[in-house]
């Protein structure tokens, strides 16, 4: 035989692989075995390879939650439901002292503080809190005083707090008027939500209020409806007096019956005009009609009303019986109509032949134009009552010198 120094490489690979297969690694490596390096560290008993530690069934699971004995589950279940009990007890007590504790008790009316308080007197907003005289402060339902506070009109806004040890804290934001409101011969107040407002007239004459009187808001109609009715009313004052002039305070009433058409009455000498503004555009077409208002009227002394609508043309509608028919002004003209031979109007758009010998359609026109006379005078008339009682109510408010 051949005596080799040192094995081939694949007969020292074929016996590591005998070795490992005859003897399995148990808990502790052995040292200086096939294939193995000499120096390893030994495993602990409790470790598995791959540093996963082993819990030996006698012991404990580290988890306190979750014990391994039925006992153990058994005492945790006990102290848990005396814990709960406990807190529960202590909780109840509490509950039953704060209750019975007379330093939380509101005794009177006294206890309920408001502020912000102008239209809506206290007398007003009281009961409201009639139920928590004498109850315990902590039982008070805030939120729910708080809402019935805001179903009062006046009042748009409201905060309730709590005031230790026996107090409650009322602050209101009240709405603010921005326009009168006819409702039949019922002139009140509207704010730009469209919530109807009511107050007694020497009151409105106190206040000195100067706003147009809006028709077209009723109360019965919903609140969204009349939230939008009043964004038409606001966009249109706010325009204009965008440039400073205050045009609004020109304005006498505003129809807002179609939220699309601002009908707008338009104080003049002798009669008023009804301008149909439409829904934007408002100064371009204010300053328009201011600019021809009285050259129209010289040439139509029947006239009634004038749209503002439309870009290119101005149409104007008569109020007698004979002149019934519309006519059209082009915007950018500068002349107006000149009157037909016929005696009807004549403008950029050919008139429609009055129906003379239609005795129906005559009828028809005259009791609408009577309707429409009868709806300014009852506006006049509501706006002189308005007039009537602030000049009553300043007389009334004048003082008077020591000695006189």
């Amino acid at each position: 035989m051949l005596w080799e120094d040192e094995p081939p490489v694949q007969t020292r690979v074929r016996r590591m692989q005998t070795g490992a297969a005859e003897t399995p690694l148990s808990g502790r490596a052995r040292r200086g075995g096939p294939g193995m390096p000499l120096e390893m560290e030994d495993l602990d008993p409790d470790e598995e390879p791959g540093g996963v530690r082993r819990f030996s069934q006698s012991g404990s699971s580290g988890r306190w939650w979750r014990p391994a004995s039925k006992i153990g589950r058994v005492t945790l279940l006990i102290a848990t439901g005396v814990v709960l009990g406990g807190l529960t007890a202590a909780g109840l007590a509490l509950r039953t002292s704060l209750e019975r504790d007379p330093r939380f008790r509101i005794t009177g009316a006294a206890d309920i503080q408001a502020t912000g308080l102008t239209e809506v007197s206290r007398s007003e907003m009281l009961p409201v809190f009639g139920e928590d005289i004498g109850r315990n402060i902590f039982f008070v339902p805030l939120d729910q005083r708080r809402k019935e506070l805001e179903a009062i009109p006046w009042i748009e806004r409201a905060t309730v707090m709590r005031v230790l040890p026996d107090q409650i804290r009322v602050n209101v934001v009240e709405r603010q008027p921005v326009a009168f409101t006819r409702q039949g011969s019922q002139i009140g107040l509207v704010d730009g939500n469209g919530v109807l407002l009511t107050m007694p007239a020497a009151a409105m004459a106190a206040h000195h209020y100067s706003f147009p009187v809006i028709t077209g808001i009723d109360g019965g109609d919903p609140a969204a409806s009349r939230k939008a009715r009043m964004a038409v009313y606001e966009r249109m004052m706010s325009d204009l007096d965008s440039t400073g002039q205050h045009y609004s305070q020109q304005i006498s009433e505003i129809d807002l019956t179609d939220p699309e058409d601002a009908r707008v009455l338009m104080p003049e000498q002798g009669a008023d005009i009804l301008a149909h503004f439409g829904e934007d555009h408002f100064l371009a077409r204010y300053l328009r009609y201011k600019a021809h208002i009285a050259e129209w009227r010289q040439q139509y002394p029947h006239l009634a009303a004038v749209d503002l609508r439309y870009d290119q043309q101005v149409v104007l509608q008569m109020a007698s019986g004979k002149e019934t028919a519309a006519s059209a002004q082009g915007a950018q003209a500068g002349t107006l109509p000149k009157p037909s031979a016929a005696g009807g109007e004549a403008g950029a758009a050919p008139p429609s032949p009055a129906p003379k010998t239609a005795n129906r359609n005559s009828a028809a026109k005259r009791k609408a134009a009577q309707e429409r006379k009868k709806r300014a005078e009852a506006r006049r008339a509501a706006l002189n009552e308005i007039r009537r009682n602030a000049a009553h109510a300043n007389r009334q408010a004048v003082p008077v010198a020591e000695g006189q």
